[in-house]
């Protein structure tokens, strides 16, 4: 009798996630072809980086908001902290994206609105939300964006609420100046490697928080 070696048996998986994943990437790929500064990478982010992503999140302490859903990778994450759904709501301006997250997340609201402006659409109310995870490509964007979606992010956040971002850079996304004109600062959560490409994870939050 032969038997599979455990190298075979480690790289298994399901048949239908090893579909879901080759649909994300597909996915993924049309979309950076199309417009490759506004989705920044040619496949989604890994599981890996979605743990340190919502390594944060209370499950039983307030809402959740997602900016840059994409296919799901961190929404799913979020979900599997045990955030009840209705207390998640997910950014996403790319149509076939916001489609994608509409049908595997049914119990989630899905928000076509700029990051900029989200307040205007979203169900909860400034101060309600403890987390924010952003996977916006802040290093394809200007400093006008960068400094809008910070301060909107901020006014929906509660007091000691985070803004959690990643980037494929070892520094922060955002530069010194703005944090200090916003009056925010930032630490690393951490790095991930099981990611293509390798990112870091970081945390905004107010100063004195």
């Amino acid at each position: 009798m032969q038997h599979k070696s455990k190298r075979s048996r480690a790289i298994a998986m399901p048949r239908n996630e090893f579909r879901a994943r080759a649909s994300e990437y597909l996915d993924f790929l049309g979309a950076w072809l199309k417009k490759p500064r506004q989705t920044a990478s040619v496949v989604p982010s890994s599981r890996y980086l979605a743990r340190l992503m919502v390594s944060h999140i209370d499950p039983a302490d307030g809402r959740v908001l997602e900016l840059g859903g994409g296919t799901g990778v961190f929404t799913r994450a979020i979900l599997e902290t045990g955030l009840p759904a209705a207390k998640l709501e997910v950014v996403e301006i790319n149509p076939a994206f916001a489609r994608g997250l509409r049908r595997h997340f049914p119990h989630v609201t899905i928000l076509e609105t700029p990051a900029q402006i989200v307040s205007t659409a979203a169900a909860g109310g400034p101060g309600e939300y403890q987390t924010v995870i952003s996977g916006l490509p802040l290093l394809a964007m200007d400093r006008t964006l960068h400094v809008d979606i910070l301060t909107e992010a901020f006014r929906m956040l509660r007091p000691g609420g985070a803004f959690i971002q990643f980037t494929y850079s070892m520094r922060p996304p955002v530069n010194r100046d703005i944090l200090d004109l916003l009056d925010l600062d930032v630490v690393r959560v951490g790095q991930t490697v099981r990611n293509f490409p390798p990112a870091t994870v970081f945390r905004f939050f107010r100063r004195g928080e």
